[in-house]
């Protein structure tokens, strides 16, 4: 189970605020670049945050003057390569364990990235500055993205001789139309805030840092309004249609609501409704 108070990383903290809680990406002397410790801990914040049920919404976020370079090359370079084997013989490893060690690592790191796609309260994120490979696979993972006007999105692996295997290429086809994606991903370019919001891979784009930060607290206070059944029921529904047709989908949703009508928080809707105020959701 996870903990907020007790969770502990030198690159990652949490805030909470109410209902809200912030993980900061917290390793601005080196632009958040993703090494060993993030790698390791995001998994946990992640469970922190979900696991605590005064929690509605996640606000990802970074300290510093940029939201993350990427993946860090220097630190991560020689494990991903295979070059890194951690054993003190002196012959030199095959091809073919290089090759597992390299799937074994990858595969670790993807599942770090999908411990905040698999969250099931909304996470958005707030990107400021550089958000560079690793950083839109972060980015990818949550529900809401927003920018600073000063962000600078790329899906750059190509220009670094390798392919996007973080989630990039798998989660963006959702987000963005496959013309826009082949152009980033192919040619490892810079773009805009401006042109990510055009291409919908950003909801809306903000003066500042200071002023993204603002814009998603506000829309996580707006979520956290609303009964947290409905909303997490909501983020289950839509990620159970991957995959299934659309009776398939209404199946699963019937399904699911059936379960959930009788709750507190329905009454409280219809009460709140007659009495012409405010609900006061509880999550039960």
């Amino acid at each position: 189970m996870g903990d907020i108070t007790s969770f502990d990383s030198p690159v990652l903290t949490i805030e909470q605020d109410g209902e809200v809680a912030t993980v900061w990406l917290d390793r601005p002397e080196a632009r958040n670049a993703m090494g060993v410790d993030l790698w390791r801990d995001l998994p946990g914040a992640m469970r922190a945050v979900s696991d605590d049920a005064s929690v509605r919404v996640v606000v990802v976020a970074a300290k510093g003057p940029h939201f993350s370079v990427g993946l860090d090359l220097k630190a991560m370079g020689g494990v991903l390569t295979g070059s890194e084997t951690g054993s003190e013989t002196t012959t030199p490893p095959s091809m073919a364990a290089r090759a597992r060690g390299a799937r074994t690592e990858v595969l670790r790191l993807q599942r770090s990235i999908t411990s905040v796609a698999q969250c099931p309260k909304p996470v958005i994120a707030a990107v400021h500055g550089y958000c560079i490979g690793g950083g839109v696979d972060l980015i990818s993972a949550c529900d809401i993205r927003l920018a600073s006007a000063d962000a600078i999105f790329s899906v750059r692996e190509a220009k670094v001789a390798i392919v996007a295997d973080l989630g990039s290429l798998q989660r963006l086809p959702a987000i963005i139309s496959a013309g826009h994606l082949a152009e980033l991903a192919f040619t490892g370019k810079d773009i805009s805030a401006e042109r990510a919001h055009q291409i919908g891979l950003v909801n809306d784009v903000a003066a500042d840092a200071d002023g993204v930060l603002k814009a998603a607290y506000e829309l996580a206070a707006d979520i956290a309004a609303n009964s947290p059944l409905a909303v997490q029921g909501t983020k289950a529904v839509l990620a159970a249609n991957e995959g299934r047709t659309v009776a398939q989908g209404l199946d699963y949703v019937a399904t699911w609501n059936a379960g959930m009508l009788a709750s507190d928080d329905l009454v409280e809707a219809m009460m709140s409704f007659m009495e012409k105020r405010p609900p006061k959701f509880k999550g039960r």
